[in-house]
């Protein structure tokens, strides 16, 4: 679009966005061209009819930002990396298993300021079906908050308690589906105009049959297929994850304009990072298994590219668990990087921090990550060592092939192991969703347990504890120092164990996934502050890694992360080289074997003057040779 044309837009709104009109002709200059281009790759000629739409929600959002969010615009403006320092810290939880609903998260923020923590990313708060509803993501209302958490005014509310604090908000917004209640299904059960073309409707199932070739089974046990049967509009409609989800048809620009209308909502009520979920699955194509199109990216592009005018303070985060080399994209790499999603979820790294658990064998994991694609500088991993999900054994049958296994049997061995069914396991977790046709399943449970913890204190065995606590520590060790942002899963910190409560509750018995979403327990947070405890001991280990992480700026964001190979499977390597701070190794040990690493695998810069950052127990350092203990890890830095 020409220059002119944009000036044009700006003195249309210029009595509406007053003195910050000149900033925002800026941003338009620099970022409308490129918003028209994505949005010219999926709607083709129909793209500039967008345009005045575009211009006008451009106008009503940014007239609508308060003084105190337009300020923080322009401080993200000026320091785009703010997401990826090294003070950064993230908590995860759901409002009301933390404390009850969104007053209650506001009365804990001291507990989370003892984390030191800097992110704050509440699981699903807009307005659920009732019912079944997949954990919160079947929304019924976009502009609504769950009447059980409190009120959009109690969301905007948290977010600017939470602002003073150094903590941004983040909340998950659910971009490929709704619910079947919400008032756009609703509406296009009843035929009205423009509303069946938000979703996928078919009369039969001639083009269904046609996609169902290429397309994967999300939850193959209890929503086998990706369409369901509508008896009373005798149609069948596009359900990828649950027959009350139904996906929206993206080819629709006005899908695209309502949903790019909710962001700037959410980014209004003070939202700083909007977690996009289910991503991959935005556009749809014949042939293929409809996740990770070329459409889907350009509409990521075009929605990031807009709301980088509207409201540059909130950042992307892209839910896209998929093999690494078609995640990188979600983060802008490519030839040339592009802006897309600030952050992705770097579930690779999750998923061989537990592989190597499970074997004391970190060879798998620095094969799989050394060949990981780089990221642009301006983006940003999100680690994380458990979350809300189940996890899914991401190991690809050729990376496991590098290190001389079959992939089929170390994903089967790893399900085994996790469910406690292999023997002389340590861990205590349970199969999700079983495929008795491929024999895949994934793998429910909290980190403690998987880790070992609820085993150990069953049979009271102490040294099963202490070895248990060091992997948990391990594993946490790993994901602070990676780079990016951090997660804490709530109730990690305090070592809680599977919850089998769920069982008892028809609505999620069905979900053995709640066995890890336990609720705070803060008589068991109280025992943090007595030393001897297990949540004493834990509390503090987390409180360590925050602290040495906040005062290590070579892990501030823009650093390349490589993985060395340590000629030994049981160690993993890896150091990260900034630019203006310098270098940190991180070692790891995942065997039960005392290992020393010498000069042939530490960096030389060690040699000369490293230190030790930040070790666990028992680690020692002479300058030419680092010798860890069982489970021991240590941070080097010069």
């Amino acid at each position: 679009m020409a220059g002119g044309r944009i000036d044009e837009m700006v003195a249309a709104g210029r009595h509406r966005l007053g003195s910050r009109a000149g900033v925002v002709a800026a941003r338009l200059h620099r970022r409308w061209p490129e918003a028209l281009a994505a949005l010219g790759e999926v709607y083709g000629e129909a793209a500039p009819a967008l345009a005045p739409q575009l211009a006008s929600w451009l106008v009503d959002t940014v007239s609508a930002r308060s003084d105190e969010l337009w300020e923080l615009d322009l401080r993200r403006e000026a320091d785009p990396g703010w997401f990826q320092r090294a003070a950064m810290v993230g908590y995860v939880a759901y409002a009301d298993r933390f404390a009850g609903d969104l007053q209650g998260v506001a009365q804990r923020l001291d507990y989370l300021a003892e984390l030191q923590v800097s992110y704050l990313h509440l699981m699903p708060v807009l307005r659920p079906r009732d019912g079944e509803n997949d954990g919160g993501y079947a929304v019924l209302d976009y502009d609504a908050v769950d009447p059980r958490l409190g009120t959009m005014d109690d969301l905007e509310q948290l977010a600017t308690a939470l602002r003073p604090r150094g903590i941004s908000l983040c909340v998950d917004l659910v971009v490929n589906h709704t619910a079947k209640e919400h008032d756009w299904a609703v509406r296009a059960r009843r035929d009205e105009s423009g509303y069946r073309d938000r979703y996928f409707f078919f009369p039969d199932r001639t083009v269904p049959d046609c996609y169902e070739l290429t397309l994967r089974e999300v939850f193959p046990t209890f929503k086998p297929g990706n369409f369901t049967w509508l008896p009373d509009e005798q149609q069948w409609v596009w359900t990828t994850f649950n027959e009350f989800q139904w996906d929206l048809n993206y080819g629709n620009p006005v899908v695209f304009r309502e949903m790019l209308a909710v962001m700037g909502r959410l980014a209004n009520r003070g939202v700083e990072v909007l977690r996009l979920d289910a991503v991959p699955f935005l556009w749809k194509r014949v042939g293929t298994d409809c996740e990770n199109q070329p459409e889907a990216h350009a509409l990521l592009r075009a929605f990031r590219a807009l709301m980088a005018i509207a409201a540059p303070a909130t950042v992307f985060k892209a839910e896209a668990i998929v093999p690494p080399e078609q995640l990188v994209p979600y983060v802008g790499a490519g030839d040339p990087e592009h802006d897309e999603c600030e952050m992705a979820y770097h579930n690779q790294l999750m998923v061989m921090l537990w592989s190597s658990l499970a074997t004391r064998d970190a060879g798998l994991m620095s094969h799989a990550l050394a060949r990981m694609a780089e990221i642009p500088d301006h983006s940003a991993w999100v680690t994380y060592v458990r979350c809300h999900d189940d996890i899914g054994w991401a190991v690809t049958d050729e990376d496991a092939a590098a290190v001389g296994w079959d992939g089929f049997a170390h994903r089967r061995f790893l399900n085994e192991f996790y469910s406690g069914d292999f023997p002389g396991s340590f861990a205590r977790g349970a199969r999700f969703q079983v495929n008795e046709v491929t024999g895949d399943a994934r793998i429910s449970g909290s980190a403690a347990s998987l880790c070992g913890v609820e085993d150990a204190v069953a049979r009271g065995d102490e040294l099963a504890l202490e070895a248990a606590c060091r992997r948990l520590e391990l594993t946490h060790a790993c994901v602070f120092a990676y780079g990016g942002i951090p997660l804490v899963y709530m109730g990690d910190e305090l070592a809680l164990r599977n919850d089998h409560g769920y069982e008892a509750d028809a609505a999620k018995c069905d979900d053995n996934r709640w066995m890890h979403r336990p609720p705070m327990d803060w008589d068991v947070a109280a025992r943090r502050d007595l030393p001897g405890t297990l949540e004493h001991r834990v509390f503090a280990m987390f409180q360590r890694l925050a602290t040495a992480r906040r005062s290590l700026p070579q892990i501030d964001g823009g650093a390349r992360t490589v993985v060395h190979d340590t000629g030994d499977r049981r160690v993993l390597c890896f150091e990260r080289t900034h630019a203006y701070h310098g270098p940190l190794c991180a070692v790891a040990n995942f065997s039960d074997d005392a290992v020393t690493v010498g000069r042939r695998v530490l960096p030389d810069w060690l040699h000369a003057d490293g230190e030790v950052a930040l070790a666990g127990a028992g680690v020692s350092f002479d300058g030419l040779s680092l010798t860890l203990p069982p489970l021991g890890y240590a941070w080097l830095v010069r």
